[in-house]
């Protein structure tokens, strides 16, 4: 019988082990938020970075939106001075306590980029401090490269010597860059084969084909943005 006190027992049993679970259960984890640098901020960033010794690194950063493995990866040889061109093959990843240099891990991820000629000129000058290196950016320490970690606690020091209070990961220097791509004028479409997605990523199936002329324009336009925080 329905009223029957095993019956209204298992009932209220049941209830409550229900309420239990519901307050227990883990809750879904918030996705973290994207930030960037905020532009009146960017001045001061790279102003520490240049005290720092590290200007060249993170200006490239900033201003192509390039991976952290892929920053860390680069080789001198995969800068062309003569078409002013960056060629982003490679990235590097730590793997039981070595760092491993592996290909990226999308076809779009193999990519060129067209840099600005400020972006040119500060990697040239660098390249004096360490001539006979085959790294475009060797650790003071070990003369190898940098670990992706380590890169990741110098941005984090330059955060805080700059006095900037925002919750910016490394990563978020990618959302910096494509945000101030895009309100510069720059197309999607060219933004999208910069930071070396995929199209469907960002659904630019409408837009045009990214000519190298539209790329050597992103470029510039990046370099005179640059140039106005600067």
């Amino acid at each position: 019988m329905t009223n029957s006190p095993a019956f209204l027992i298992g009932y209220i049993v049941l209830i409550f082990a229900f309420m239990y679970f519901i307050a227990i259960r883990p809750q879904q984890k918030e996705k973290k938020k994207m930030q960037i640098i905020p532009p009146e901020k960017i001045r001061d960033y790279l102003k520490v970075a240049e005290e720092w010794g590290v200007l060249p690194m993170f200006y490239l950063e900033l201003s192509t939106g390039l991976r952290r493995g892929e920053l860390v990866a680069l080789l001198w040889s995969d800068l062309n001075l003569q078409t002013k061109t960056l060629t982003v093959s490679k990235s590097v990843s730590r793997g039981k306590g070595e760092l491993v240099v592996t290909e990226p891990k999308t076809e779009n991820s193999v990519r060129e980029i067209y840099l600005s000629d400020e972006a040119i000129r500060l990697l040239v000058e660098d390249r004096k401090n360490h001539p006979f290196s085959p790294y475009m950016f060797p650790s003071p320490k070990t003369g190898g490269m940098y670990g992706p970690d380590c890169v990741g606690r110098i941005h984090k020091k330059l955060l805080e010597k700059a006095g900037i209070e925002e919750h910016v990961r490394f990563h978020d220097l990618r959302h910096t860059f494509s945000t101030l791509a895009i309100q510069s004028g720059i197309d999607p479409k060219t933004v999208a084969e910069i930071l070396g997605h995929a199209s469907a990523e960002f659904s630019l199936d409408v837009y045009t084909h990214v000519t190298a002329g539209m790329k050597k324009e992103a470029a510039q336009k990046i370099s005179g943005f640059m140039a106005s925080v600067g």
